[in-house]
């Protein structure tokens, strides 16, 4: 058994990653959602919106590895992967851990407590991650009420909305990782649909980090035209509800006129042009 487990080490060390980096990112996302709200978060309530989102990632990766740890290895592997986040964890906030006087155990401790509170709330919605249903939105909306609870305010929907979109966005992400979906594969050189309908190019990231793309922006020049267009990731568009794709569109556009202008800007400079163009296709 314990030769099995180890030959799942390569998973378990990108799943603690991804588990700690998702956290980290929803927690910030959580903070812009609503300003007027988050300004004042003290850092026990980001700790606590932190190990919240920890939560119902244990929980997912449970439901996910399902389809791929066998039945007999499952309970050994969910222990090695909290393991791997609590090392983890204590790696990431060492620097600060004798100013905090936090100790390393209770890292240990909070973790697991996490892991266990997870089991406990999460663990009777019954469905399956991949597939849409009354029982999976239940789930999203039982997280984002717990979410904005921890955030002062159970009935503050963008905090809700923002939540639900973090948690729907990560679940092709875990997903890959189990199938092999990265960009060390043929087969994370899928070609990423946009919002329009065009296909963008992938990249490869020249470090060997795995990583996956979920979303990408890229501006371009052509003659005296400037371009700038965003995609989505196939499954991460299928996994979204039409009301989290029209936000998320929304938000998108944005980001691209955002990025399109400046890229204008900086092009012209290159080229040595004295006016630079305004806006972008």
């Amino acid at each position: 058994m314990k030769h099995s487990i180890q030959e799942h080490e390569p998973i378990l060390k990108d799943l603690s990653n991804t588990i700690l980096d998702v956290c980290r990112e929803s927690v910030t996302l959580i903070k812009r959602s609503d300003p007027a709200s988050t300004s004042t978060f003290s850092q026990k309530q980001e700790w606590e919106i932190y190990l919240e989102f920890l939560k119902v990632l244990f929980n997912l990766v449970d439901r996910i590895s399902a389809f791929h740890v066998s039945i007999q290895q499952q309970p050994e592997f969910m222990n090695s992967l909290e393991d791997h986040v609590s090392e983890r964890l204590k790696t990431l906030l060492a620097p600060s851990l004798s100013s905090a006087q936090i100790d390393e155990q209770e890292i240990v401790v909070a973790i697991g407590r996490a892991v266990a509170e997870s089991r406990e709330t999460y663990e009777p919605y019954k469905f399956v991650c991949s597939e849409d249903s009354k029982e999976r939105n239940a789930f999203f909306q039982h997280v984002g009420e717990r979410v904005a609870g921890r955030a002062g305010d159970v009935n503050n929907q963008a905090i809700t909305s923002t939540t639900t979109l973090c948690i729907s966005a990560v679940i092709p992400a875990l997903t890959a990782l189990f199938e092999g979906k990265t960009p060390g594969a043929k087969s994370s050189t899928e070609t990423q649909s946009q919002a329009t309908g065009q296909p963008s190019s992938p990249s490869a990231d020249p470090s060997g980090v795995r990583v996956i793309k979920l979303i990408s922006v890229v501006a371009s020049i052509s003659g005296e035209e400037f371009e700038t267009r965003w995609g989505l990731l196939p499954q991460f568009r299928r996994d979204l509800r039409p009301d989290q794709v029209e936000a998320l569109t929304d938000y998108m556009n944005r980001v691209a006129r955002i990025v399109g202008d400046r890229f204008a800007i900086e092009s012209s400079k290159v080229l040595g042009k004295a006016e630079p163009p305004v806006g972008n296709a």
